[in-house]
């Protein structure tokens, strides 16, 4: 099972942490699951991007960007080559080292 390091992030993890994800599911739910609880203000929808990451290390073993999704990337604060939304990247066979950015343009947020 492939492992998730995320970098340390101020509010969101601030030791940093390492998950398990299973092949299949998306770098958001992985990390939902284990209790990171990443912004995700459209529900998983690829309608915001909220739940923006830098994928660091393990970047080619995601599935591919569609459309849609690198539409909504350029709309993304701290845009990078291995920026991905974290509600459509595709955890596959090998690690992977994740950064959660800073700050993340969110005009609705889940939190209330």
């Amino acid at each position: 099972m492939p492992q998730i390091i995320l970098l340390p992030h101020h509010e969101i993890c601030p030791q940093g942490a390492v998950i398990e994800a299973e092949p299949g599911e998306t770098i958001c739910d992985a990390a939902l699951r284990q209790g990171i609880d990443i912004e995700h203000a459209c529900e998983k929808s690829c309608a915001c991007t909220t739940c923006h990451v830098v994928v660091r290390e393990g970047f080619e073993s995601l599935n591919e960007l569609d459309e849609l999704e690198e539409d909504l990337l350029d709309k993304a604060w701290g845009l990078e080559a291995e920026s991905r939304l974290s509600c459509q990247a595709v955890v596959g066979d090998e690690d992977l080292v994740v950064e959660i950015p800073r700050y993340t343009l969110n005009h609705a947020s889940e939190r209330h």
